[in-house]
């Protein structure tokens, strides 16, 4: 079977244009945006960060740089999945970079859910304003007091009444619902009974942000860290009252939009990581060669050789990796692609933890300190290894494919 991770021509020169931005407009304004945070309330945007924001998203957008993660789609450039995984990696870079060509999660998997699932209503209310990048949105799919890794876990109560469904319950890490600019969230719910079967039990629909009844507890830290002001949110639903045509396809669908929906998304989270392990080899790269120390600059002593050579292979590895499970997804077979894409949201948080590590041990005490965007690049990939579903899960699924191989029994 023949197997093309390239490029065709015309988007190479896209990934050109928007490298060059990242490297040139955005990664100079991150710094500032960045210390923009601790000047005023943390969870509003300051005048000057919307400054940056907007201003860099106008330039994107004028220049046709939009909504790249439209891949097989008239309404975007009509990349692969393939083509894609470079731009993400490009994006991965900067923490600004997937928001700034509207690339963000979860936006873009909220805004697939949207384009695939929804009603022309929730089209028009929601999914344009999110091409247009104008607002924000959460994904609440994990409860705080079940496995979520076991979906089939989610509890929240979801119960028909009249025109309306009825919420009560509580989910947390409902990363970006801190944002002042998310207006719409995309739930998990139950809906049917404990008999019923047990991938037929949930459904998703579509809550306003500011609907009656919904109290938002507290920002959840990642490592002592609120994330402000995109936030991991503790949201508590309270007989929260939903337009019953907001649930999406149906009753009993949940499982089908989730998987629809997070296939692309996991892929999309691991493209960026590959970027964010570039840019801290990088970084340190440039440190081993000003830095010294007992004379010498600070690649020439202990293992450092090796390590940035280490470094440089696994990421290299991690990307054929991750190309191979973006191939596997444009084929079209969503259950061939599944081990493949199991199998790079391990590889790609792993590999980029270690480079990022590396780095920070290069810098020394500046390492985990503000002064190097190292400490929040490690904070962020380490979420990574929970976000989406943990290794433990993926690596069963990966276990499972291969085992299959081997026996007829059920693994």
């Amino acid at each position: 079977m023949d197997m093309n991770f390239g490029m065709r021509e015309e988007n190479r020169k896209l990934l050109a244009r928007v490298a060059a931005m990242v490297r040139d407009e955005i990664m100079p304004l991150e710094e500032e945006y960045a210390a923009e945070i601790a000047t005023g309330d943390r969870w509003q945007y300051t005048d000057r960060q919307t400054e940056i924001l907007e201003g860099l998203k106008s330039r994107a957008k004028a220049e046709g740089l939009w909504n790249f993660w439209l891949t097989d789609s008239d309404k975007g450039f009509g990349l692969t999945t393939v083509e894609y995984a470079y731009l993400a990696e490009e994006m991965g870079k900067t923490p600004l970079g997937a928001e700034v060509f509207n690339c963000s999660a979860p936006d873009t998997g909220n805004m697939e859910v949207f384009e695939r699932y929804g009603t022309q209503k929730l089209k028009d209310e929601w999914l344009m304003p999110l091409l247009d990048g104008q607002i924000r949105s959460a994904y609440l799919m994990t409860e705080p007091d079940v496995a979520s890794s076991d979906a089939t876990n989610v509890s929240m109560s979801c119960v028909r009444d009249g025109d309306d469904y009825v919420l009560n319950g509580e989910k947390w890490w409902a990363s970006g619902a801190g944002d002042p600019r998310c207006k719409v969230y995309v739930v998990m719910v139950k809906t049917g009974d404990d008999d019923m079967p047990k991938h037929q039990r949930h459904s998703m629909i579509v809550v306003p942000a500011e609907t009656p009844g919904i109290e938002v507890l507290r920002p959840m830290e990642v490592y002592g860290h609120d994330d402000a002001p995109h936030g991991h949110m503790h949201i508590r639903f309270s007989d929260v009252r939903v337009p019953a045509g907001n649930l999406l396809l149906g009753e009993g669908r949940g499982f089908e939009i989730a998987q629809g929906r997070l296939g692309p998304g996991r892929i999309h989270h691991c493209m960026r990581a590959i970027g964010q392990a570039e840019s801290a080899l990088d970084l340190m790269c440039k440190r081993s060669l000003e830095r010294e120390a007992f004379g010498k600059p600070l690649a020439q002593l202990g293992a450092n050789y090796d390590i940035i050579a280490e470094c440089r292979m696994e990421i290299e590895q991690a990307r054929l990796l991750c190309l191979k499970a973006a191939w596997m997804m444009d084929q079209g077979d969503a259950r061939a692609a599944a081990p493949w894409i199991s199998q790079i949201k391990v590889v790609a948080p792993r590999v980029a933890l270690k480079v990022i590590d590396e780095a920070v041990q290069m810098f020394g005490g500046q390492g985990i300190s503000q002064d190097t965007p190292l400490a929040q690049k490690w904070t962020h990939v380490r979420t990574l290894r929970l976000a989406d579903g943990p290794d433990a899960v993926h690596r069963r699924q990966v276990a499972r494919t291969e085992l299959k191989k081997h026996t007829q029994m059920k693994v």
